[in-house]
């Protein structure tokens, strides 16, 4: 693909809120992970910032909403391009259908990767926009959460993370209250307010 769609489409990826190690961009737009890195100075130049988690589990994660437009295709369709443009003995619009077939490309990487990714509810995106807010602010958040072992509990935390695992959304937190990192499940947080103190 051309670097243009490339870096589209690793933005697409990234815009779900998942996190993505430089290993999984890489290996999904078959480019190096060199490359990654060159398209996420880019889009950051164009006024679009990708946080980079450190540490064994760290990757890139897009913590503000972008609008991309997102169409909808299959595998089958770019193949049956791709099956076109090499049996192909005219010249004359192979450089046209080169483009298109990369713009089909990118639109089926992104449709493939977000069908495995999670639909949030009202409810819960506006658990997770508040959230994102925070960390991106580094301000304190109050939550009502329910505890299996305890019940439900308030709970001031200092979220520093958000990610997706198995099937739920959760935020990785400092919890005042346990004075330790802790895995907030987001549909299991009832109440939730952003507070105008800082960590």
């Amino acid at each position: 693909m051309s670097k243009i769609s490339n870096a589209i489409t690793m933005l697409n990826l990234l815009s779900t809120g998942k996190k993505y190690t430089i290993e999984e961009l890489a290996k999904t737009l078959e480019i190096s992970k060199r490359m990654v890195r060159t398209y996420k100075e880019e889009l950051e130049k164009a006024g679009i910032y990708i946080d980079s988690i450190m540490g064994p589990y760290g990757g890139y994660v897009l913590n503000q909403y972008i609008k991309i437009p997102e169409r909808k295709l299959k595998k089958e369709d770019y193949e049956l391009l791709d099956k076109y443009i090499s049996n192909s003995d005219s010249d004359i619009d192979k450089e046209k259908l080169e483009l298109l077939k990369d713009k089909i490309r990118g639109i089926y990487i992104v449709s493939k990767n977000k069908e495995k990714e999670l639909n949030l509810n009202d409810e819960t995106l506006k658990k997770y926009n508040i959230l994102v807010r925070s960390i991106k602010e580094s301000k304190k958040v109050k939550i009502l959460y329910y505890s299996f072992n305890t019940g439900e509990n308030e709970r001031i935390i200092n979220p520093a993370e958000m990610f997706l695992f198995k099937d739920g959304w959760y935020c990785a937190a400092y919890c005042e209250l346990r004075r330790d990192i802790r895995h907030f499940e987001l549909k299991r947080i009832k109440k939730i307010e952003m507070l105008d103190k800082n960590f």
